[in-house]
């Protein structure tokens, strides 16, 4: 068997290099490394490592040529690359050339192919927006609506629609969601990113070494002819019952390292309250099909208090020195919401709070606010598809049908629930495209699938500019989570100006 990777350098890749180089027999994996000089380091590495059973190519995946001979001969491609937050915000242009445009290229190479290999692309929960306890619960046909201002949602949101309606004949999608890794302390006190994450809102925990088994156990189950009915779908990397939290929880185990928490190092308020991304998923597709799960998150944060002993020191270290020399300084980033009150940005204050008002009302002491309970509203359930169906978002169909039995009164059903039209005269199936028509009168064409599994709708409306307050007046699908935390009376526009400047823009009510 041939592998064909691109992104070995970050976390997921790494650790699926590392296990899928495990098996016997797995002839060649060539993986795309970019001509930076960081990586030349790796690719020695790597080399001294794996010898000829790894292949090295050295370019970019914006490159044509260089997807082309990354996949040559391959009988699968795994695309795990990305341009990730705050990355992503400091350099749009990276994000585009990786996050969409370079999944695009290698899409079309594995179209190409005298002999296609098979394609998973890993996408990410970024597209499915903000969620909080009123929706926690997600799976694959919900609504997709990446947080306004977030380049890597909105490119990869472009790029998982063009891989569902490549001509890749045999490709899958795997959303993955947030992510734990050594260096993840380190990352997250580097960048006012760490006060986007909501404190109540829901977020679901999987391992690089778990995301790296999946790869590895996917990889075995091809080799063995037990794959079959993988390919061609949606789904998300779950982390299991054991490892859904709320953010603050997140705060309180990664803090806990240092002999602190949330309460000692910063202010309820420093948190923006929406326009975040994460959830605990209903469905455990790929752990049923796989069983990649090993790890939950308190066997995390224990492995890194055993491998970085350093982390004790901090504990003789008083709680209000580490809040002003690093939490405070954090919350001064450009890439913090304090910042954005402070130098009253309000496009971005909007998005992260609802206005200015809102966030200058927000609580200032944890007495006056209310951490939330994950296991109280349904966390530990083991199968909450069924415990927690009344927390489940509507698809506009009905999803007891098998999808070999859809038909257009379904296509034509989820089409009105998302304010829109099936225009379509015959249904050849749930990969066939179809006609469409948004509420705004976009038409567009896409298969069954992209729209009621994967929660495609209309690419015109979507990503940019985010109009989502429009949209939800006139769509029930995107309704029923947008008003979770935006109120029904806001009608903006957000989007950026020609100097990368955010601004938000209040139309008049139709």
């Amino acid at each position: 068997m041939k592998i064909a990777m691109t992104g070995v350098s970050g976390n997921m890749g790494a650790e699926a290099l590392l296990q899928v180089m495990e098996l016997g027999f797995v002839e060649q994996v060539r993986v795309l490394l970019t001509p930076k000089r960081k990586n030349d380091k790796l690719a020695r590495r790597l080399s001294a490592r794996y010898g000829d059973r790894l292949g090295i190519v050295r370019g970019w995946l914006s490159d044509a040529a260089a997807c082309a001979k990354l996949v040559e001969n391959a009988d699968l491609v795994i695309n795990m690359a990305a341009v990730i937050p705050p990355a992503s915000d400091k350099d749009p242009r990276a994000s585009y050339l990786c996050n969409q445009l370079g999944t695009m290229r290698l899409a079309d190479a594995v179209a190409a192919m005298p002999v296609q290999a098979k394609f998973i692309h890993t996408s990410t929960v970024a597209l499915y927006g903000n969620r909080t306890l009123a929706h926690p619960w997600g799976r694959p046909g919900d609504p997709l609506l990446p947080s306004v201002f977030d380049y890597y949602a909105m490119h990869k949101l472009i790029a998982e629609r063009y891989v569902l309606e490549s001509e890749v004949k045999n490709r899958a999608v795997l959303r993955q969601t947030a992510m734990l890794y050594d260096g993840i302390v380190f990352s997250n006190i580097s960048d006012g990113l760490l006060y986007h994450t909501t404190l109540n809102g829901p977020l679901e925990w999987v391992t690089a070494r778990d995301s790296g088994r999946l790869i590895k156990n996917i990889v075995v189950a091809e080799h063995e002819g037990a794959a079959g009915g993988f390919w061609n779908k949606v789904y998300d990397i779950t982390g299991g019952a054991a490892n859904r939290c709320t953010g603050y929880d997140t705060f309180f185990n990664g803090f806990s390292l240092m002999g602190g928490s949330p309460k000692a190092y910063f202010t309820p308020d420093m948190c923006q309250t929406r326009n975040f991304h994460g959830l605990w998923y209903a469905e455990d597709t790929l752990q049923r099909m796989f069983h990649y799960q090993s790890e939950s998150v308190q066997d995390f944060w224990k492995g890194v208090g055993e491998r970085y002993r350093f982390f004790r020191l901090a504990k003789a270290v008083p709680s209000f020195l580490i809040k002003r020399l690093l939490f405070d300084r954090l919350a001064r980033d450009e890439n913090a919401p304090a910042r954005w009150i402070r130098d009253g940005d309000i496009a971005k204050v909007t998005a992260a709070y609802g206005g200015m008002e809102q966030a200058l009302s927000l609580a200032k002491k944890w007495d006056a606010f209310k951490v939330e309970d994950a296991a109280a509203h349904g966390a530990r359930e083991e199968q909450p598809l069924k415990a927690c169906r009344d927390k489940l978002l509507c698809h506009g169909y009905d999803e007891s049908k098998p999808q070999e039995e859809w038909s257009l009164d379904d296509m034509r059903g989820a089409a009105e629930y998302r304010g829109g039209k099936c225009l379509s005269k015959e249904y050849g199936g749930a990969y066939s495209k179809l006609l469409w028509q948004c509420g705004e009168g976009h038409t567009f064409t896409a298969a069954p699938y992209t729209v009621l599994k994967g929660g495609h709708w209309c690419p015109f409306c979507q990503p940019q500019p985010w109009i989502y307050d429009k949209l939800a007046k006139k769509s029930p699908y995107y309704a029923q989570v947008w008003y979770d935390s935006h109120g029904r009376e806001e009608n903006y526009v957000y989007g950026f100006d020609k100097d990368g400047r955010a601004h938000a823009e209040a139309e008049d009510k139709e």
